[in-house]
Parts: C-alpha cells; structure tokens; sequence
C-alpha cells in the first residue's frame, strides 16, 4: 500500500511540478513602490514575498534600462503580471514619449545594495579568516621608530618582509580560532590599523621595510602582520539570491560581536563553505534543536530539569545506542526553524553570513540548512 502511494506521489509531481516552485506574493504587498536611499534588495523583495531569496523569479530585468540588473534610489517599482498570469515586478520610472518609440531615463547614482552595506563593509574590506600556514606567510611589525611597547598614528614600523613603497596594507592580530568541535578551521584576524609603506626592505640582506602608521583601531604591537588592501576597487555590494544547490548540514560557530544571543544583522561565522557548494548569496533557514525529553514511570520532564539518575541514563544511554527502558524512554524533539540568513563572505569550509529573519535570538550551536 506505501509503495502504492508512493507512486501516486511520484507521478503527482511529474504532472504538475511547478506547484511546489509557484511564487506566491504577499497580499499585502504593495502594487507601487518607490525605491529610497537606504533600502536593500533583501527588504524590497520582503515587501513582496514570504521567501526574499525568491527575489530573481519575481524581479523582471528591463533592457530599456540602461543596467537593467540594478535598482537605484527613485525607482518605481510596478506589480502587475505576465503573459502567463504569474506575478512579475519591473521599473516602471521615468518614461518620456518620444515618437516613435518609448525611452527610459536611467537614475543616476549608487544601485541600493542586497544587504545593508554599512555592516558589511568591515568584513569586505578588511576581515579575513585564515589558516594557520597562511598566517605564518605574512610580514610581521618588528617594533617603531621610538622604543614604545605600543605604536599610534605616525609612527613608524619596521616590518620584516619586502613591501612594496606606496602600498596600502592593513596590520592584524591573530584572534580566535574558528573551531568545528576539535577541529580548527581558521583563524580569525583582528584588523588593529593601517599603514602606507615608505621604503621596501632587502630581507636577504636585513633591512626591514618601514611603514608609516595611518589609522589606528587599538594598539599595534610587534609580532602583529601586514596584509595588503585592495585599492580602487568597489566594494561588492549585490548579490544573486539563492537556495543552495545541494543539501547543506552546518552549524553557526562564531559571532561578530561575542554575545551568547543576536538578532538581525548580526554577523555570525558557520562551518560551511564551497566544499558544500555554497556561494556569496546563498540562504540558509537557521533551525534550534527543540529540547530532550525524558518519561520516566509515565512522566514526561525536559533532560536539564530530570535527575542526574535520567541524565546519566540518557548519556549513557547515547554512547552505546540503547536510550529506552521499561521504565524510561528518551524524547529526541525535532529541530525547528528560528530564522534566515545570506552568505557574503566564503571560504572553502567556512563562512561569513548576515542574519536576515528572526522569531527568536539566535545562538552559536543553532544548525543552517537549505
């Protein structure tokens, strides 16, 4: 009988496979909307739609725009629907009759970005995790011009590696580790300032290069390293939405300001990366393991508020894969979603993502899947 349905199933969805993929708009959202300084993709597509990551399917690209990938402030946003019935959004801004034809006048200016660039422009710019082989790569601060154990604005440095005179580079700190259990997978760098390279060195023949120390976060200390800054590039500020394209199984193993709790806009560090296929852009849902459970003699209590007798049967339990008995039966609750976040930043096994939705605080240890 199960293999009955089964199939029913199964040739059910071959019949009508756009059911489970039909963009649904909100009821509420608006049939006009202007664009305004400020506003991120990921709000926009809010406005219209439950799942923001379906944003591509919604958003029709117009080729009378002259970028028609980018949305500025000023745009009008119009809803309406395509030839099919399905709900589509376009710019519909700006439109001058000129005989014979219809042209659209371009906005000018910056195109509003996917996330909100103000956060993320310290992890762009700067923020880096890296493997303990390639942190040894880098030249360090041997010490300043002046015998302080600490090194402030116009000092200089010397730095033991050949920089190149001009260059622009950013001093860091090792921090923390980012750890999957016992596992390290990278380190995180804590930018401590800037500097503007004044003479190359000759390591070869010991001479240090030396710097001229621009900005300062926090102190500078010797053994602290140099990494050169992108100039005259523009920061990324757009990114295609999208689902993973494979099971994704991670788990939020850091956050960016250290709280045991966090909300939107937080940024937080997961133990996924390219190796699962994941990409800048990609969204995850954020699940929390629901509590254990264990009914002893037909009461039901939550593993933390039971015995140290049931926890200790619980545990034990767990090692050799034998958790229930007569008199005791071990509840492994579902997981359950509690948010949304986009990935900006990836590395092979790591990530850094902004958390989107939330309908409670998130913590480290909360699992990410697609």
């Amino acid at each position: 009988m199960k293999s009955q349905i089964a199939a029913l199933i199964m040739a059910a969805a071959a019949v009508f496979p756009a059911i489970a993929d039909t963009l649904t708009v909100k009821s509420d959202a608006p049939k006009r909307y202007v664009v305004k300084k400020g506003d991120t993709l990921w709000d926009i597509s809010s406005l219209y739609l439950h799942s923001p990551w379906k944003w591509p399917q919604l958003w029709q690209t117009n080729p009378q725009i002259d970028n028609p990938h980018l949305i500025y402030p000023g745009d009008i946003l119009s809803l309406g629907l395509d030839e099919h019935g399905n709900p589509v959004l376009i710019i519909d801004k700006g439109v001058r009759k000129l005989s014979p034809h219809v042209r659209i006048i371009a906005e000018k200016g910056t195109a509003i970005p996917t996330l909100p660039l103000a956060v993320l422009e310290p992890y762009l710019s700067y923020d880096q995790a890296l493997e303990k082989d390639d942190l040894a790569q880098f030249p360090i601060v041997l010490g300043s011009n002046k015998n302080f154990k600490m090194s402030v604005t116009g000092h200089l440095l010397y730095v033991k590696g050949n920089l190149l005179q001009g260059g622009n580079y950013g001093i860091y700190r090792q921090g923390s580790a980012y750890k999957d259990g016992s596992r390290t997978l990278a380190y995180e760098t804590i930018l401590v300032g800037t500097a503007r390279a004044m003479k190359p060195g000759n390591i070869e023949n010991g001479i240090p290069s030396t710097v001229k120390v621009e900005a300062v976060k926090r102190e500078i200390k010797a053994g602290d390293f140099l990494m050169p800054l992108p100039q005259g590039q523009d920061l990324k500020a757009t990114f295609k939405m999208s689902k993973p394209s494979q099971a994704v199984d991670g788990v939020i193993i850091a956050s960016s300001n250290q709280h045991s709790e966090f909300g939107p806009l937080s940024v937080v560090v997961l133990n996924v990366g390219s190796e699962q296929q994941l990409v800048e852009g990609s969204v995850l849902d954020i699940l929390r393991q629901s509590p254990t459970v264990v009914e002893r003699n037909g009461t039901p209590k939550y593993l933390e508020d039971s015995s140290s007798l049931d926890k200790l049967i619980g545990d034990i339990g767990s090692w050799f894969g034998e958790e229930n008995s007569e008199d005791s039966t071990v509840w492994h609750m579902p997981s359950e979603k509690v948010g949304e976040l986009m990935l900006f930043k990836v590395y092979d096994n790591i990530s850094y993502a902004m958390v989107m939705k939330t309908t409670q605080p998130i913590q480290v240890g909360d699992s990410v899947t697609d």
